[in-house]
């Protein structure tokens, strides 16, 4: 999927005085990640929410990521945690 690119501290990428475009999978799956129910306005039931998740069940917090990236469209392969790191393999079908 192409979109808009940010940068990893999600500011609009600009180079030569113009917004980049590129691979936007990771970054969309970081902003559901992020996003917490009720932040996109016009879509309220959308987003993880995982700094929610700190204290939570981890299997509740997986179920959810998997729910929020299909309904994106996103076909979820796999979805690993190893300590604090997440794996994701879950693109666009």
């Amino acid at each position: 999927m192409q979109d808009i690119a940010l940068t990893e501290s999600l500011d609009l990428k600009i180079a030569l005085g113009d917004f980049v475009a590129g691979e936007s999978t990771p970054q969309h799956q970081k902003l559901l990640l992020l996003a917490c129910p009720g932040n996109i306005m016009q879509y309220p039931e959308v987003g993880v929410g995982i700094q929610n998740f700190l204290n939570d069940d981890r299997d509740d917090m997986m179920t959810e990521i998997r729910s929020q990236f299909e309904k994106d469209g996103m076909k979820v392969a796999s979805l690993q945690t190893n300590g604090s790191q997440m794996e994701i393999d879950a693109p666009y079908s």
